[in-house]
């Protein structure tokens, strides 16, 4: 298994280095599209999946899984299974070996991993859905994955970024998380 976390932008400057790993490899992928941070992607911005952008880049199937978590989320909220209120995580993939891979990746790292589907559907775990970066648990994740809009998460990601630029601090991990919880009511 490789984790592939470089910012969206760079997926293409990694990819030569799949080149010799075997085609059995199972490729995670942790990214996630900012168009501000890289430039725009133009497959993108024109609805490609951000997912299979990464796979077309790298040239072979990946899993989406860790990119609609905080890195505080991710270096301080993990605990053991069977915790109550432990944060989930979706995990998508178009392999069903592979994405059970990933799922036993997240429940190892802390957070119970919830079957988010193929490759076509990760964009609801994506930037500004309902379920990116706002810490719910099993329960309430399902639900809000269901919520997403495709036509809404571009516009969020960009309203939410401005919102961001106007900040007169650093937010905490908690305000960021509720910031993110608020495009939703």
């Amino acid at each position: 298994m490789v984790i592939v976390s470089v910012p969206f932008a760079r997926i293409p400057d990694v990819a030569g280095l799949f080149a010799s790993v075997p085609s059995e490899t199972v490729v995670i992928d942790t990214s996630n599209y900012f168009p501000h941070l890289g430039g725009p992607i133009n497959a993108v911005e024109a609805g490609q999946v951000e997912s299979l952008w990464v796979a077309e880049q790298l040239g072979r199937p990946v899993v989406k899984a860790w990119n609609a978590a905080l890195a505080g989320t991710l270096q301080t909220k993990g605990v053991p299974a069977g915790t109550q209120g432990r944060i989930a995580l979706p995990v998508a993939a178009d392999s069903d070996e592979a994405r059970h891979v990933g799922m036993r990746l997240v429940d190892e790292s802390g957070f119970d991993p919830f079957d988010a589907g193929v490759l076509a559907d990760s964009w609801r775990q994506q930037p500004m859905t309902p379920a990116y970066c706002t810490e719910l648990n099993l329960e309430d994740l399902r639900p809000t994955l269901e919520a997403a809009d495709r036509t809404e998460a571009p516009r969020n990601r960009d309203r939410q970024m401005e919102r961001f630029t106007t900040l007169t601090s650093t937010p905490t991990l908690e305000e960021v998380v509720e910031l993110n919880r608020s495009l939703h009511r």
